[in-house]
């Protein structure tokens, strides 16, 4: 074998070691992408779980709001129906001023802010919020990195070969006012 044909060997190997490679960082950029996703939905889930102790706890003392439950109610529905990322987003968004409304009837409600039951939810809703937070930068971080791989050369040639696609963040709309957490302050 000449010294030619050894280069060439040595060429493309190093070649297809690399883009062996730029595969497994995709394979590891999404598998991680879809954790943190699953995190998302564990917070949000555990969310979902503690609008309706809320509710229950609420209709005891301000049974004459029924709008305001019930609204709550239907926002939790829609969320929990999933979507795209925009829609699940936009869902949220909705859900979080329904329940900013719920915590604005305790004011009206002096026995309602005193009841433990309802503090114990407060405080268990303020945890989960500041989760689904945390689990949410978690997963635009994943995606960006997953992003910029996909867009940036050289990975972009192995992204476009095995049909390797960005990700969506997972963002509330700009300019709302439920960017903000839940406030759950007395």
């Amino acid at each position: 074998m000449n010294s030619f044909a050894i280069v060439i060997f040595a060429v493309v190997a190093l070649a297809i070691l690399w883009a062996v490679g730029l595969y497994n960082n995709f394979v590891k950029l999404i598998a991680r992408s879809e954790e943190a996703w699953a995190d998302i939905e564990v917070q949000l889930k555990r969310r979902y779980d503690l609008i309706p102790n809320l509710v229950e706890t609420v209709k005891g003392y301000a049974a004459h709001e029924q709008g305001t439950l019930d609204k709550v109610v239907q926002a939790r529905n829609a969320a929990m129906k999933g979507g795209s990322m925009a829609e699940r987003a936009e869902e949220e968004n909705m859900l979080t001023g329904a329940l900013k409304s719920i915590f604005a009837l305790s004011e009206a409600y002096p026995d309602l802010k005193a009841n433990q039951n309802f503090a114990k939810l407060q405080d268990e809703l303020a945890d989960t919020e500041n989760k689904v937070q945390a689990a949410r930068r978690f997963y635009n971080g994943n995606v960006r990195d997953l992003n910029i791989s996909v867009d940036t050369f050289p990975s972009n040639m192995i992204a476009n070969i095995f049909k390797f696609m960005k990700k969506e963040y997972f963002d509330l709309p700009d300019g709302d006012a439920a960017q903000e957490p839940v406030q759950v302050k007395f």
